[in-house]
């Protein structure tokens, strides 16, 4: 088969269901359809065993944008005159903010987790403060949050950390996916995040709403808000805000599943992570998320300090914006950590010297 060809297949891969193998009973289209699983796989994999410069599974598009955006960046972070441009310094710090609590507000715990609910003035700023970040469609974005943690460190994950650093970071925005990736995201429900209106609008008018939030109208709220020169609004605005917010973002699925410790569950990657908190708005608590992903804190106590994404629910939920705030009870998470956890949990520690006490 001609390599386009089998790039093609891989890409376009389309199975509904696994199959039950069972030889006597199955039927010929369902052997077929195994047969072509196999073959897409193993297809893949000699993909990935080949020189990197060789690969024809490489999205070379997305992988020069992602090295120009990060060269504009770096050149950015390391010429801007920080201090004679303080209101644009301290406006792309709110923009990055705002980032942060449209993807760990919005598009992470209220469309992808459902672990609260929000009225419509709420969804629609989330859904703004989402589309500030520059990403994906907000529902390419839930499906494939949503099959990352039912399939989290295989080859179904889209970020899998298993592949290394690098590949959960960014790498896998600059590679074609995995078959199973393709195979078990259909398998995945979303009609839930569709029955949004908010996200509805969304979707139909997404590249423009994107260009619009992320870049257009910063860019000319510094132009024309303090007469910021063209030249640094859209370097501070289109480079250096905008690589900063997308590796905040990234930086979960890396440094969260492969650095810091386990205190809930021990037989998972995802690790809980301050530093990522503190530059996510309260998402680095990954040991934790990925353990109780209902919990509408990320987190077991809020952690205000390093969490104001929790702490901008919670004042919605007071004037009623945000409600049904989804959170595990504490005589789960005790027996959770008791029974799963690496030792390092405050209870564990307790109990630990209670046992020794007796």
């Amino acid at each position: 088969m001609p390599p386009n060809e089998q790039i093609r297949d891989i890409c376009e891969f389309e199975s509904s269901q696994d199959v039950v193998v069972d030889e006597g009973k199955i039927s010929e289209e369902e052997r077929a359809k195994q047969a072509k699983i196999q073959a897409d796989i193993k297809a893949y994999e000699e993909l990935v065993a080949m020189p990197f410069y060789k690969r024809p599974d490489i999205k070379w598009f997305n992988l020069y944008f992602m090295v120009m955006l990060h060269l504009g960046a770096l050149y950015g972070f390391l010429t801007f005159p920080y201090f004679e441009k303080k209101a644009t310094t301290v406006f792309s710090i709110f923009m990055i903010c705002l980032a942060n609590f449209g993807v760990a507000g919005g598009i992470h715990r209220l469309w992808a987790h459902r672990s609260y609910k929000a009225k419509l003035p709420l969804r629609v700023i989330l859904m703004i403060a989402y589309l500030s970040s520059g990403q994906y469609s907000p529902l390419y974005w839930s499906r494939d949050h949503r099959v990352h943690h039912k399939f989290s460190e295989t080859d179904a994950d889209p970020v899998n950390a298993a592949r290394g650093f690098w590949f959960s970071h960014v790498g896998w925005l600059t590679m074609k996916r995995h078959p199973e990736v393709v195979r078990k995201g259909k398998m995945v429900d979303v009609s839930d995040i569709l029955a949004d209106p908010v996200v509805q609008i969304g979707e139909k008018y997404f590249e423009l709403w994107r260009l619009l939030f992320a870049f257009i109208i910063p860019i000319l709220i510094c132009v024309y808000g303090w007469n910021e020169t063209w030249y640094y609004a859209i370097l501070s605005q289109a480079f250096m805000r905008y690589a900063f917010s997308l590796n905040c973002t990234w930086s979960i699925n890396s440094f969260a599943h492969l650095i810091g410790g386990h205190p809930y569950d021990k037989f998972i990657m995802p690790a809980e992570n301050l530093v990522m908190s503190f530059f996510t708005g309260g998402e680095g608590w990954h040991n934790y998320h990925h353990t109780f992903p209902w919990d509408y804190k990320t987190s077991e106590f809020g952690n205000y300090s390093l969490n104001y994404t929790t702490i901008l629910l919670d004042l919605f939920a007071k004037i009623g914006w945000a409600y049904d705030m989804k959170q595990p009870s504490k005589t789960l998470i005790e027996n959770v950590i008791k029974n799963r956890g690496d030792g390092t949990h405050e209870i564990s520690r307790k109990a630990e010297k209670a046992e020794k006490a007796h």
